[in-house]
């Protein structure tokens, strides 16, 4: 199965041009699922519809949440249509097996005054505080998930046109940046990040005080320090920023679809969640609408 399995992970990471973090989420599903069977002396390729849904049982038993289940079957199912389509097994054992049903929860955000509130705690006195408000800045600038801006190139910002590509798989969307995220991105950029950095071979935009490309831990715990130097009782992470960022541009009058393209929503529906709150045409919206504009 260890052989199956790697040639699954070969090919999805070469057919759909998945990053890296989603093709090792394949890989912890389909090897926690491996470990279940085989301590319960089923072989994969003859598993059955009852032997997945012993499995999604056995999960929901120990307390995983729906949303990971579903993401777990999904992961089973592809790796049984890889094995299908190579005549390995005869049958999908997944096939008729619903999703478990995932409740869409309420984003939490924060207002603006919170938002503003957050982003005036870095102090531009050292390398630190200089970095810490370019990137809270850009965070909320841009509404981008945190595995995106840490793996953002000092290449993929334009401050003359002040706009932020962002890149994931083979997709690629453009980004405006306000005018408060441009200020601290340039002062980073010019007086912070070339200290920072050891190497000129270092093209990572936001790096640590050692010099190198900046962690999702990392990213966590600058927010969650300025979170509490900033005395807001609300739990924030940087997603929470996204959904700020996505609320604010809402509630302030951009449209749906513009909203959906700088999140790099592939469905609306993903994007209708922000509405119980109330290029050149994008660069318009954003001006229009964003707070820190």
């Amino acid at each position: 199965m260890e052989k199956q399995i790697e040639n699954f992970l070969e090919f999805i990471k070469n057919d759909k041009k998945l990053s890296n973090n989603t093709l090792q989420s394949y890989r912890r599903d389909i090897i926690q699922y491996k470990k279940y069977i085989e301590a319960n002396k089923v072989n994969y390729i003859k598993a059955k519809r009852v032997n997945i849904e012993n499995y999604l049982q056995y999960l929901q038993d120990i307390n995983k949440k729906a949303s990971t289940r579903s993401r777990h079957l999904a992961s089973i199912r592809l790796f049984y249509q890889f094995l299908l389509r190579n005549n390995i097994v005869k049958s999908d054992p997944t096939e008729g097996i619903h999703s478990p049903k995932v409740e869409k929860r309420v984003p939490s955000i924060l207002t603006s005054q919170e938002v503003s509130l957050l982003l005036d705690q870095p102090k531009n006195i050292d390398l630190k505080g200089i970095r810490d408000k370019a990137m809270l800045e850009f965070a909320y600038a841009t509404g981008m998930r945190v595995t995106e801006i840490i793996s953002l190139n000092i290449d993929d910002v334009n401050l003359e046109e002040g706009y932020a590509v962002c890149k994931n798989g083979n997709k690629q969307r453009k980004i405006p940046l306000g005018t408060m995220s441009l200020k601290a991105l340039k002062e980073y950029i010019e007086d912070a990040r070339p200290v920072l950095i050891k190497t000129e071979r270092e093209d990572a935009l936001f790096v640590n005080i050692n010099g190198r490309r900046l962690s999702r831990q990392g990213f966590w715990k600058i927010v969650k320090f300025y979170k509490e130097q900033a005395h807001i009782t609300k739990d924030i992470t940087p997603h929470v920023l996204r959904h700020s960022f996505a609320t604010h541009l809402l509630q302030n009058g951009a449209e749906l679809k513009a909203i959906q393209t700088m999140l790099g929503h592939s469905d609306i529906s993903s994007t209708q969640i922000y509405m119980q709150f109330q290029d050149e045409s994008l660069k318009n919206v954003y001006r229009k609408a964003h707070p820190r504009a």
